[in-house]
């Protein structure tokens, strides 16, 4: 493919086909993405209708999924022997001295630049009728022809052409430069274009090459694309780890920043779970791999990424209208202005015809509005990619930016969904490490996250728990169990066997619970031991994010299943006003519904299975990286770091790629707007200039490059620290 029409051709064809549902087709890398049913149509029909249009198709390699590092580099030879050639053209040309024939060897040195350097010009031209269609290269293709034509005629026929006061003027020096200005600015564009692909290059560079298996009782080096599902792989210090998989031996910390965005490396022991792609530490890990090729962590994101950059927002669509139409208009232009300059000019007026016609053909560019959209998506995901924000597609990135209401999940979204035991309230007599050690000996099996918490603050008190004899769940009360021949309870008040026992510790959980953690009781032999209180800490980052929300321009709600209380304390804390506390899922959902039924553009930021319907109800859904796979899938925009930042993150970005693209789109419609008219000569009456072919063909080509550029802006975004 040379330019963004053809793009837009075949992922209009490929839509036609039966049973595709969706289909989108980059360009820089030329990829097409599409999803089908296998009971109607399959890749050899989808290659056919490509092939129709006379491409060429094939399925990408596993190992080619780095965006476009397959591809051959784009090469600038040809480029060169047509500069070689079209030298002595222009200097003959602009030369005030006649010889006999002159314009036979201006033919001779021009046909090879014309025909053989700018053949993938009259190439995508012939595709272009196939499919009965014009895009930029009928464009060029007719410029080139009418300038090399009418050269040819004056070169073996001069008599025939020249009038009384002027010499004929052959356009070999604009056919040449047409072919060499358009062929350097799309050799520029391309490598520019392929600076996008970065983001996904710099992920795959990040998987380790080699894999260290056990195979037949010894270790043997292998690819890692290569390792198969439950093979045992060893990890030395300092390796990268080659695969998905669990720790089965070893105790080691590992570097998991490229996933978390976290520069402390975390523990990693028998049982836990590793990623591929991230810095193994001091210790050595035997690992069995659960995941790898296609199905590893790192590849995953490979293909969204691709996925996302070559999808378009709604926005894209008025470009892709106008293109369709550009062109024909453009010849109808073209003959319009060969039309008024031979009816209504002087004497020479077949040659002004003849450039106006030329000029106008040439200097048109529908390039530039077909890649106003793309690349600038292109570049926003690939940044976005790079800080840990994985949009799901181009209309996320669009939405994102139209967002005006912020719903926020409390649990494991604006706290760290880990709760701490903040407090250990000891009743009188009774010593702290006392209170800690039968309520951890209680909750030692038990799955709670608020048991986790207990033995986690025993752990750090150094305080060593008792075994139970037995354990049990008691439904609605908490938890019990036999320890050391006596029993331990842990729970509510219910807990304690005395009436006023009871009332007491329940006035002194409210009091507690007013305050927003969540308190609860030990009693031992009915008696109570005491209270802790457990809080899920809020993010490091929640308060400064909801500032910055604010700041830009929306409103930011809590939406919770948790307690009144809770809710409202988290709320004050890190500055939220409006909170809607103890709903439940149906609830989230309604919610969202009711704001987007009062017209706002609601966005919804979550982690739990509970939060994803109301993920997949909103105009947009923000799935935090370590929730749950449901909400993942559920949300259209991933945030890989696991930090709520990411949220404003992504919506300052998006912001700014659709300003990009507005900017690109006006820079196209004003550029043609402009040029057109000049080209067919509308300076003529006040200068009695004309622009030159050549002069057309070189801003042809640096505004396309110039939308490229624009857009490659981008990579420079930076979130707010």
């Amino acid at each position: 493919m040379s330019c963004a029409s053809c793009a837009a051709r075949i992922e209009r064809s490929l839509r036609a086909v039966p049973g595709v549902t969706a289909a989108t087709v980059g360009l820089h890398p030329p990829r097409a993405w599409m999803e089908f049913d296998p009971e109607r149509t399959d890749p050899p029909r989808l290659r056919a209708a490509i092939a129709a249009l006379g491409y060429a198709a094939h399925e990408p390699p596993p190992a080619a999924a780095d965006g476009d590092a397959d591809l051959p580099p784009p090469r600038a030879t040809g480029l060169i022997v047509a500069v070689g050639l079209a030298v002595p053209v222009v200097i003959l040309s602009l030369s005030e001295t006649l010889f006999p024939g002159r314009d036979l060897l201006l033919l001779v040195l021009s046909t090879p630049v014309v025909f053989w350097t700018g053949r993938s010009f009259f190439a995508g031209a012939w595709r272009a009728a196939r499919a009965r269609s014009a895009d930029m290269n009928t464009l060029l293709a007719l410029g080139l022809l009418a300038a090399y034509l009418s050269g040819a005629a004056i070169a073996f026929a001069p008599g025939v052409w020249k009038s009384a006061e002027h010499a004929p003027h052959a356009w070999f020096d604009a056919a040449v430069m047409i072919v060499i200005t358009v062929r350097a600015g799309r050799l520029l564009e391309e490598r520019a274009s392929r600076r996008t692909g970065a983001a996904i290059r710099a992920l795959v560079g990040r998987q380790a090459r080699v894999a260290r298996v056990e195979r037949d009782g010894r270790h043997v080096e292998t690819p890692s694309d290569q390792v198969r599902v439950g093979e045992v792989v060893l990890v030395r210090p300092g390796e990268k780890i080659p695969v998905d998989g669990v720790v089965l031996e070893g105790r080691s910390s590992v570097d998991e920043a490229m996933v978390t965005g976290e520069p402390i490396p975390v523990e990693r022991k028998p049982g836990d779970a590793v990623i591929g792609a991230t810095l193994n530490g001091n210790g050595a890990l035997r690992i069995r791999a659960t995941r790898v090729g296609a199905d590893a962590f790192l590849q995953q994101m490979v293909r969204l990424v691709e996925g996302a950059q070559a999808s378009r927002p709604r926005i894209a669509r008025l470009a892709d209208v106008v293109s369709g139409r550009f062109v024909p208009a453009v010849i109808a232009l073209a003959a319009l202005a060969f039309g008024l300059w031979l009816a209504f000019g002087p004497p020479e007026a077949l040659g002004m015809a003849l450039l106006a016609a030329v000029s106008v053909l040439v200097v048109a560019c529908p390039c530039a509005l077909g890649l106003a959209t793309p690349t600038a998506v292109t570049v926003a995901i690939g940044r976005g990619a790079e800080l840990g924000i994985l949009f799901k597609g181009g209309e996320a990135i669009e939405v994102a930016g139209k967002l005006d209401t912020l719903l926020l999940d409390k649990t494991g979204t604006l706290t760290e969904g880990r709760p701490k035991i903040t407090e250990v309230l000891p009743k009188d007599g009774v010593a702290p490490a006392d209170l800690l050690r039968w309520a951890a000996a209680a909750e030692k099996r038990s799955q709670h996250p608020l048991a986790a918490a207990v033995l986690a603050r025993a752990e750090a008190e150094g305080v060593l728990p008792l075994e139970p004899e037995d354990f049990r769940v008691d439904e609605g009360c908490g938890v019990s169990a036999r320890v050391a021949g006596r029993e331990v309870r842990v729970g509510g008040p219910e807990i304690a066997s005395d009436p006023d026992a009871r009332r007491a510790l329940a006035r002194e959980i409210s009091a507690l619970a007013a305050h927003g953690p969540t308190a609860f009781a030990v009693a031992l032999d009915g008696k109570p031991l005491g209270l802790l209180a457990a809080a899920d800490p809020t993010r490091a980052d929640a308060s400064a994010t909801v500032r910055r929300l604010r700041r830009l321009g929306l409103e930011v709600a809590m939406v919770t299943g948790d307690r009144e209380e809770t809710a409202r304390a988290v709320a004050r804390e890190i500055g939220i006003e409006r909170v809607l506390a103890g709903v439940s899922p149906a609830g989230k959902s309604a919610a969202v519904a009711g704001w987007r039924a009062d017209g706002r553009r609601v966005g919804m930021a979550g982690d739990g299975i509970n939060d994803a319907p109301a993920l997949a109800l909103a105009d947009l859904g923000f799935a935090m990286g370590g929730g749950t796979d449901v909400a993942i899938h559920s949300a259209d925009v991933t945030l890989l770091r696991n930090r709520v930042a990411g949220v404003a993150d992504a919506i300052a970005l998006s912001r700014r790629a659709m300003a990009v693209i507005r900017q690109n789109i006006f820079f196209s419609f004003f550029y043609n707007a402009l040029a057109i008219p000049l080209a067919a000569g509308a300076l003529w009456p006040w200068t009695g200039r004309m622009l030159s072919p050549m002069l057309c063909s070189l801003t042809m080509a640096l505004s396309s490059l110039c939308v490229v550029s624009n857009s490659l802006r981008l990579r420079r975004f930076a979130p707010e620290d």
